[in-house]
């Protein structure tokens, strides 16, 4: 999803900058939380300029000059969405972050990617689907997919871990996700579960 830079594994989460730079980034970050309990609480279609304007409690144009239009607001929440999923597998708490065997944070690592689809799906699918291919190379999908291979090298799983990496992720597609939750058949949870089966199939507790 080519929605900004996006830090890899050995980036870091802070950089030194000038206090002016600080402050900035601090304000961004604040509208951009703001934006994201107006999406969880009544969708994305709710999301406009004036309505993060009024629920952050600023001036339109202070948006207008952060973002430029909603496209941009859209890009730079689903940008601030992945860095803080990144910031939780990388180092938040088990069994999500470190700290929990490899297949705990497999299993938690799909469902809180699914809950994050439930919540963010519609920008998601939109994003992604102006990408073809070119998703699949770039520095957000990439991250996801070092991060499972990782935790597949640390369990008794054979084969090639790229590639069962790539079958992991697929499930996790918003597209996919969000068509099956429009049929009605399946929900978050029930596709959680799935995650569930076919990760502790594939690599197996043992051994750890």
């Amino acid at each position: 999803m080519a929605i900004g830079p996006v830090f890899g594994p050995t980036t870091p989460l802070t950089t030194a900058a000038p206090t002016e730079r600080s402050d900035a980034a601090r304000n961004r970050q604040l509208l951009l939380d703001a934006a994201q309990q107006l999406v969880r609480a009544d969708g994305v279609d709710a999301l406009t300029m004036d309505a993060l304007a009024k629920h952050a409690g600023v001036g339109k144009g202070t948006v207008f000059r952060r973002f430029g239009n909603r496209a941009g607001l859209l890009h730079a929440l689903l940008d601030h969405s992945d860095r803080k999923f990144q910031a939780a597998f990388m180092f938040g708490p088990p069994p999500l972050g470190p700290g929990a065997p490899p297949v705990e944070r497999l299993v938690a690592f799909g469902r809180a990617r699914l809950s994050g689809i439930d919540i963010e799906g519609a920008m998601r699918r939109s994003a992604e689907s102006g990408e073809g291919g070119a998703r699949y190379t770039g520095a957000p999908y990439n991250t996801l997919k070092a991060h499972i291979m990782m935790l597949l090298r640390e369990t008794p799983v054979h084969g090639d871990i790229p590639l069962l990496a790539d079958i992991l992720l697929a499930p996790l597609d918003s597209g996919l996700v969000m068509a099956q939750l429009a049929t009605g058949s399946y929900t978050i949870e029930q596709i959680g579960d799935a995650w569930e089966r076919v990760v502790r199939e594939l690599a197996p507790a043992t051994g750890q």
